[in-house]
């Protein structure tokens, strides 16, 4: 793992907004404290070795067999946990800039890569840092190209559009899906995510995932969420997804502010003079702002940085930010 990827807001002291972080600031988690509140006699118990019952219920929403769903510990255990069992296939593909813990992972377990011809195609749907959406077509295009294609969905309920379902991905037998509950219902402190995938890829990656390999909290706020989901989801997600659209407009409006199209609620920037370092450390000291440096994604610059959309006032301040930030640079 590459210092610096993912959310680095333990770094620092007081934080009015943290913009580095994609997940959306409208997810209101009170009622799921307070039923964990309820149920900490959880963690005088061993979970279950491997989320069975939470997969159960999984399969039931996405319409799919229980033997095809596999809880984890979040996404990137996921991933190592993939690359782990394919080692055979002994080569990757991958397209920069993406999430480092694709080659991360598969450089672990001795692959070697291969750009064009990889046995093992890794793929982050919608692409972080980007934001950039791959269609259906082109993912069965991809499918037909390399023996396994891997997607993660960290980002698939932060769509105006809906991406390939579980159900929907049964008929691409090579195809493995990556899924986050950290993401779409804001838990990133308990580590939850799930693997879809043919029931014999599942059966393979089950045999060498180790037991007990997600918390008995974990589990539990999981349970909870799937059978109490908010009836005003989707309503969040649009609203996230406007704010994301006119904080990026807002953006392109800043002379020497470039906003790399996107579709989901986060957008890949870079600026034309300073360094994204530099606007960091100034919207850290000036007004307790935390965006991503993203200069640490392959194939990106020092110019490169992440912001994801939060809370209208807060995105109004930081826009004057940046233009004030820009101002000072420009003379």
């Amino acid at each position: 793992m590459i210092e610096g990827h993912g959310d680095d807001i333990y770094r620092y002291g007081a934080i009015r907004c943290n913009f580095s972080s994609n997940i959306s600031p409208f997810i209101d988690t009170s009622e799921l404290r307070k039923h964990l509140a309820g149920r900490l006699e959880v963690i005088n118990h061993y979970p279950e070795p491997s989320a069975h019952a939470l997969e159960l219920l999984l399969a039931k929403v996405y319409d799919i067999s229980p033997d095809e769903v596999l809880v984890t510990s979040g996404a990137t255990d996921a991933i190592y946990l993939i690359a782990q069992t394919l080692r055979e296939e002994g080569t990757f593909a991958v397209k920069r800039p993406t999430f480092s813990e694709y080659a991360d992972a598969c450089r672990m377990f001795g692959y070697q890569e291969a750009p064009k011809g990889g046995a093992v195609r890794w793929l982050c749907n919608p692409n972080n840092p980007t934001g950039e959406l791959r269609t259906i077509d082109t993912i069965k295009v991809l499918s037909r190209r390399h023996h396994w294609l891997i997607i993660d969905q960290s980002y698939e309920n932060y769509l105006w559009r809906k991406t390939l379902s579980p159900h929907d991905a049964r008929e691409m037998q090579n195809v493995i899906q990556i899924h986050s509950m950290t993401k779409r219902f804001a838990i990133p402190g308990l580590r939850l995510g799930f693997i879809t995938a043919p029931a014999s890829i599942i059966k393979r990656l089950r045999a060498n995932h180790r037991p007990w390999a997600v918390n008995a909290l974990a589990i539990e706020a999981g349970q909870w969420l799937i059978t109490h989901q908010d009836p005003n989801e989707q309503y969040l997600i649009e609203e996230l997804l406007s704010e994301s659209r006119i904080l990026a407009n807002r953006l392109r409006r800043i002379f020497g502010i470039h906003v790399y199209p996107s579709m989901t609620n986060f957008m890949l920037c870079s600026i034309r003079q300073g360094s994204a370092a530099e606007l960091k450390e100034y919207l850290l000291k000036n007004h307790q702002f935390l965006i991503r440096d993203a200069s640490n994604f392959e194939g990106l610059k020092d110019c490169h940085f992440r912001i994801a959309a939060q809370q209208p006032e807060y995105n109004d301040e930081l826009v004057k930010a940046i233009y004030t930030f820009t101002r000072l640079k420009n003379g």
